[in-house]
């Protein structure tokens, strides 16, 4: 599908509606998940697909991301939750919008990757009868929307989308970030479906944590959204411009090189936070096509692994 300049800085409505036909061809896993639960169309990010149920005393056997923490410390005997199957389960799509997700040398804005890629969800979450809601956020504002059934939620999110993709740089890219990531829980129930599209930027230690936990009640994708130029510097003189100011840049090679390494040590953070919650890790760089990152995504391992 052509894609205009201007949608590549800054879809528009009517792009991100447009994703709603190729969304419905998207393939990400077998049809091998129970047979009960709706959603079979994303099996290869979900797991249990349940709904919270009781608790009981732990036994050997239970899986240790279903344990009940409170009442394992209120107890002092370990307690694990029990889940009933649910024919449908909320899909819950944070994005990023902070100042850096605006940026892109090459392919599309960080911010409007992430746009397609949430759309791309959205609407098949929609066709398979899943709840859709999202969280949208910047350094000064964040928009959470409560999962809903049916067209007119998927439509919510994408207006939120477009009304929001305009970068803000009155508050710090940290405590946002952590900020979104400590409210998620709040607005994802347990047996969620939930992605993470971000740069990753600023992620902290109390961050990780947040994912961590969250990982114990829902299944989680992080979608980590990175620029080439972000992942290797080339040597010698460029210039940057946002439209408004022109920034030059001249790099040698020692300065590329601690470039490299900078991004080297986030990739590394996140498929190691990964690898210890179990979480799945999906890379997509500004140059590639949303709709193949999705539909590949199900054919890689559980971790990526560059």
């Amino acid at each position: 599908m052509p894609t205009s300049s201007a949608s590549l800085v800054r879809p528009t409505l009517e792009d991100l509606i447009r994703l709603s036909e190729p969304a419905a061809s998207l393939t990400l896993a077998r049809t091998t998940v129970r047979a009960l639960q709706s959603g079979q169309y994303l099996s290869a990010f979900k797991g249990r697909g349940m709904e919270f149920d009781e608790t009981r005393p732990y036994t050997h056997g239970d899986d240790v991301r279903n344990l009940d923490w409170r009442v394992t410390a209120r107890t002092g005997e370990p307690h694990t939750k029990l889940f009933r199957e649910e024919r449908e389960r909320p899909v819950f799509l944070t994005v990023d919008y902070r100042s850096a997700m605006f940026f892109a040398t090459r392919g599309m804005f960080k911010s409007a990757m992430v746009a397609r890629l949430a759309a791309l969800i959205a609407w098949s979450a929609r066709r398979h009868g899943d709840k859709v809601g999202g969280q949208i956020f910047s350094e000064d504002e964040s928009v959470e929307l409560k999962p809903e059934h049916g067209h007119r939620a998927v439509l919510r999110l994408l207006k939120a989308l477009v009304d929001q993709a305009a970068p803000r740089n009155t508050g710090a890219p940290e405590a946002a970030l952590q900020d979104a990531l400590t409210r998620l829980p709040r607005h994802a129930r347990p047996g969620s479906l939930v992605f993470v599209f971000s740069d990753f930027r600023h992620l902290t230690s109390a961050g990780e944590a947040s994912l961590g936990r969250l990982s114990r009640h829902c299944d989680l994708v992080l979608v980590f959204v990175f620029d080439p130029l972000e992942q290797q510097l080339p040597t010698g003189l460029r210039r940057f411009s946002d439209g408004r100011r022109d920034i030059v840049v001249n790099a040698d090679a020692h300065t590329a090189e601690a470039h490299e390494r900078s991004f080297q040590a986030r990739e590394e953070r996140l498929r190691d936070l990964a690898r210890r919650y179990a979480i799945r890790l999906v890379p997509c760089r500004t140059t590639d096509e949303p709709f193949l990152v999705l539909q590949q995504s199900s054919r890689r391992p559980h971790y990526f692994r560059a």
